[in-house]
């Protein structure tokens, strides 16, 4: 087993054993806060993401098959 695989399974073990309430919400807030970092979005992208549920509500999209077949015949030609 990996090191990485060695550490999640040591957590995952202490957690699941833990009732100590404080404890548990501090690695709440850990994994709250990571989380919060690494979907930080900044206003460009929160307004493409926006434009993109617009088309999509609106049908004015492509399918991901169309897309990878189109791909596929444009490769083929190169």
């Amino acid at each position: 087993m990996d090191m990485t695989a060695q550490i999640k399974n040591n957590l995952i073990s202490r957690i699941r054993d833990s009732k100590d309430l404080s404890f548990l919400r501090a690695v709440q807030t850990i994994f709250d806060t990571s989380e919060q970092a690494l979907y930080q979005l900044s206003p460009e992208q929160n307004d493409s993401i926006e434009t993109g549920r617009k088309e999509i509500l609106n049908g004015s999209f492509v399918e991901n098959s169309e897309v990878i077949s189109e791909m596929k015949e444009w490769l083929t030609k190169k």
